[in-house]
């Protein structure tokens, strides 16, 4: 029987915003696994700019983001929650739930922590990669299906192979109709991509499926601009589990890492 798809918003965009902390997902936020799904990079960043206009602090800022996938995520109409967890003057905890359907699709936490002046010990192990203009364009649309890999730019470094490789993003479209969004949100509305750059099996019939079950996130810096990097390596078990890691970059270089668990069933 086929699913029935869900009604998507128009526009060039990836959410219509109804309100209230109501949005309707376009097509290009289609995930590439189902087709009346939601892709969890989009979802999680407007999770996290819902996060950023939750009871705002300047001398705080967020470090760290978890977010814990409950499930398929709807296309379609859906409304997120945000709350306090945790307050505190120099550190707190936030969470916003993603509600659809009667359920919650992705819940994400987010801790926040006062910022200082700390450049005089500042340093980072992370090994910068070449910058986007130094890589070839590569068509994510040739080995995944859907409208949100559509709906980015990809540009990929030498040596990429299957199990790893350099990648930079950008995307044109808005988080959502409003176009106000701050470039935290927009950069971490494409890091949960990093599951399917370097593959180390092709998505499809007669393969392996290899979703993730979270997505998390730690920054020692606060990324800006449109451009993300992702230095990239994926593990797989040989039980049925395995692991995407990445170190995150922007145009300035490393600012931080995410980790995706995975589940490989054979598809």
């Amino acid at each position: 029987m086929t699913k029935e798809l869900p009604e998507l918003a128009e526009g060039n965009f990836y959410y219509q915003s109804l309100g209230g902390g109501r949005f309707r997902s376009t097509i290009h936020a289609q995930g590439a696994w189902n087709e009346h799904e939601q892709h969890m990079a989009p979802a999680s960043g407007l999770m996290v700019d819902s996060l950023e206009r939750h009871e705002p602090r300047a001398h705080l800022r967020m470090a760290r983001l978890s977010f814990e996938i409950l499930g398929l995520i709807p296309g379609g109409e859906f409304h997120i929650e945000t709350a306090t967890l945790r307050p505190g003057r120099t550190i707190e905890l936030l969470q916003a739930d993603l509600v659809a359907h009667g359920r919650v699709a992705i819940r994400a936490t987010a801790w926040r922590m006062v910022t200082s002046d700390t450049s005089e010990v500042a340093a980072v192990e992370d090994t910068a990669i070449p910058g986007p203009y130094e890589c070839k364009p590569y068509d994510g649309a040739s080995v995944w299906p859907g409208g949100y890999i559509r709906s980015i730019e990809m540009r990929v470094a030498e040596g990429h192979r299957p199990g790893a490789g350099k990648v930079w993003l950008r995307t044109e479209h808005p988080l959502t109709d409003d176009a106000d969004s701050g470039d935290l949100a927009r950069l971490m509305g494409l890091v949960d991509t990093a599951n399917g750059i370097a593959a180390r099996v092709p998505p499809g019939k007669d393969s392996y499926a290899f979703p993730n079950l979270d997505l998390q996130i730690h920054m020692y810096r606060r990324p800006e601009g449109e451009w993300l990097g992702l230095d990239n390596a994926v593990s797989f078990g040989a039980d049925g589990i395995g692991l995407t890691s990445t170190v995150l970059h922007d145009l300035q270089g490393p600012f931080g890492r995410a980790e995706q668990i995975l589940t490989l069933r054979r598809s």
